[in-house]
């Protein structure tokens, strides 16, 4: 049956329906509502956004009236009496009665809060910021488990529609060599918000969003966290990001030995060209009668055959999640793993006591790294720079460690970045998730 019949059915065994509350109402939030709403069986309860204008704005323009509350308890009745609301603060989002929060602010510190503070109260979250996911996925994972809730990264991205491509691959058992993505602008890693204001305008972007595509950072991001999902490797630091076409995706990502470019099997990787929007897993096979029937089949040659989704449709799929969390109980995507780590290197040269503004920025770019070799490094995480400072001068393409900054030790991701860098050491040391809502309170 349909998620879209699942949906009816289930408004029609209990008579009201799915509610839905989305924090964040810029460009993903909007496209999410937009989408959601063509479903039946589902509302939008609430939506919070710091610009309370464009709260109301992502209501009105799903076709809803907001309704006034001014405090918690109006909001849950105009919510329990089927209205919705425009709020400013997540603070008030443990109080609603809501069934799932999508989160799409796209800043890492305020996904995680929205996280931990859904958990607690019983509320399934899904998020469209992988930034958070790659930098603190496994504690959240474990978080997760302590709740009677759901988390889960959204569909829609290239981490999820490429994982269930892989695990396509392996339900078939295939030998999956590497997976990964088209990236769709040209790699300029010194971009920055500045020298790309013009084509954002003219994009209709967020500065900085369109930043952390161009200079690399979302596609070291979206790697990372599809190689935490999956368990796969990182080809390399960085990857390699050769130039390819649909067409030769089985031959660019074959082994060294073969003609490619990847060293060791199990990878992820991104190429530029006409491969973007899609994404693609290259598989191999060397049983003779499944080499032959993919050869029929028009998959290619062989041993090495390329399975391609030619697009990903970002928040108009990010919908499903909800679905599959509510009527399949079960995430899109979670860190079962922790393979891959993104990591920053400085765009310029940068002086102590400058500031670092994050992902998209001026300051930094992110890069991905093998989990392993990151730690033996000591490099810090993307995810938790926006506001530390530099402890001394680094030059220009220096990949930062820990002893290059001073973090904001009161950013709250930067609080369960440590938390989850000691799970490993000391496991019950680790605040379960009423813990960690008692150390943010306090």
């Amino acid at each position: 049956m349909s998620y879209r019949d699942r949906l009816q059915q289930r408004l029609d065994e209990t008579g009201r329906p799915l509610r839905v509350g989305l924090v964040g109402a810029g460009q993903m939030g909007r496209g999410f509502a937009a989408q959601l709403l063509r479903m039946p069986g589902i509302t939008l309860s609430a939506v919070l956004d710091v610009q309370h204008d464009r709260a109301v704005e992502a209501l009105t323009q799903a076709g809803i009236t907001p309704t006034e509350a001014d405090d918690t308890a109006a909001a849950v009745r105009v919510i329990e009496d089927g209205g919705s609301i425009a709020l400013t603060s997540v603070d008030r989002l443990a109080g609603l009665p809501l069934d799932v929060v999508v989160e799409a602010t796209g800043v890492p510190d305020v996904a995680v809060a929205v996280a931990v503070q859904a958990l607690a109260a019983g509320i399934s979250v899904a998020t469209l910021t992988v930034e958070a996911d790659v930098t603190v996925g496994r504690y959240l994972k474990q978080l997760a488990g302590q709740s009677e809730a759901i988390y889960s990264v959204c569909r829609g991205d290239e981490p999820v529609e490429t994982k269930i491509l892989v695990d396509y691959a392996r339900d078939l058992n295939f030998e999956v060599i590497c997976a990964g993505k088209g990236k769709n602008n040209p790699l300029d890693p010194y971009a920055t918000p500045e020298s790309l204001a013009e084509r954002a305008t003219q994009k209709q972007m967020n500065p900085k969003m369109l930043t952390s595509f161009v200079d690399g950072s979302k596609a070291m991001i979206e790697m990372a966290s599809l190689a935490n999902t999956t368990g796969l490797g990182v080809s390399k630091r960085g990857m390699h990001g050769p130039p390819s076409t649909v067409e030769t995706l089985h031959e660019t990502f074959a082994l060294v030995k073969d003609g490619g470019i990847i060293e060791e099997a199990g990878v992820v990787d991104y190429c530029t060209g006409p491969v973007a929007p899609g994404v693609f897993v290259v598989i191999r096979t060397d049983d003779p009668y499944v080499h032959h029937e993919m050869t029929y089949l028009q998959m290619g040659d062989g041993p090495y055959f390329a399975l391609y989704r030619p697009y990903h449709l970002a928040s108009i799929e990010a919908p499903l999640t909800v679905y599959e969390m509510v009527l399949d109980k079960r995430p899109s995507l979670q860190s079962d793993h922790w393979t891959a780590e993104v990591g920053a290197q400085a765009k310029r040269a940068l002086k102590a006591g400058e500031r670092i503004d994050g992902i998209g920025g001026m300051t930094v770019r992110g890069l991905i790294d093998p989990a392993a070799d990151f730690a033996r490094d000591g490099l810090v995480p993307l995810g938790v720079l926006a506001g530390a400072t530099l402890k001394h001068d680094v030059p220009v393409d220096h990949t930062l460690t820990y002893d290059d900054v001073q973090l904001d030790e009161s950013s709250l991701i930067v609080r369960m970045r440590r938390i989850q860098d000691s799970m490993d050491q000391d496991p019950a040391a680790v605040p379960d998730l009423a813990g960690l809502v008692s150390l943010i309170a306090g």
